[in-house]
């Protein structure tokens, strides 16, 4: 694993979904601003933990996928039913 390339490509997907720039969120009253919702990605010696989930070890098909897909300069596929526009 390119633990590397996995935080180049983090900081990337970051950047296009803008990274620290506010979002307009429309309300009943009107819109207000608002920050997205960061999904934190820990990076283990023996595995992850996608946000509030549970530890994946490496050897799991699921995990290699997510990897595989940030490795690859995309956002994770399991994550986009949630988050169609990025995270």
């Amino acid at each position: 694993i390119d633990f590397d390339l996995i935080l180049e490509n983090i900081k990337d997907l970051n950047s296009l979904v803008g990274e620290g720039i506010s979002q307009v969120e429309h309300t009943p009253r009107g819109a207000r601003l608002r920050w997205p919702e960061p999904v934190p990605l820990t990076l283990y010696q023996n595995g992850i933990v996608v946000g509030h989930g549970a530890f994946r070890p490496y050897q799991h098909p699921a995990t290699q996928q997510c990897l595989q897909d940030i490795m690859d300069g995309y956002f994770p596929s399991e994550l986009q039913p949630r988050y169609p526009d990025g995270v």
